[in-house]
């Protein structure tokens, strides 16, 4: 599993991919998903994701729906139509990063 610092530091690009690749989500659903794509080597938990998922809704890149689902309300989320394009930019420039990242340590692998 990975530390803290470069989970906090992916997390809204992952969020972002998500759910341009599902349309909604909810919360558990989300954390459930970057389990099962990672083979559990990256582990969300819902203290991380819900201040991220807020954050993005006040900057207007998610919106939220409530849904009454077995006697209990679900939120789901899902990008607005502004954050459409700007989260597969998101993701492109998060996807150089790691192309570069692994230049430099392959550069550097003599640890």
């Amino acid at each position: 599993m990975y530390s803290k610092e470069l989970i906090r530091g992916t997390l809204k690009p992952i969020i972002l991919k998500l759910l341009a690749e599902h349309g909604r989500m909810y919360g558990y659903e989300i954390c459930q998903k970057v389990k099962e794509l990672t083979s559990n080597e990256i582990i969300i938990k819902e203290g991380s994701l819900y201040p991220a998922l807020y954050k993005l809704k006040a900057e207007g890149l998610v919106e939220v729906e409530s849904i009454e689902v077995d006697n209990r309300t679900r939120q789901y989320y899902s990008l607005t139509d502004k954050s459409q394009a700007m989260a597969k930019e998101q993701v492109n420039e998060f996807s150089l990063f790691l192309l570069t990242m692994s230049r430099l340590f392959k550069v550097s692998s003599s640890y």
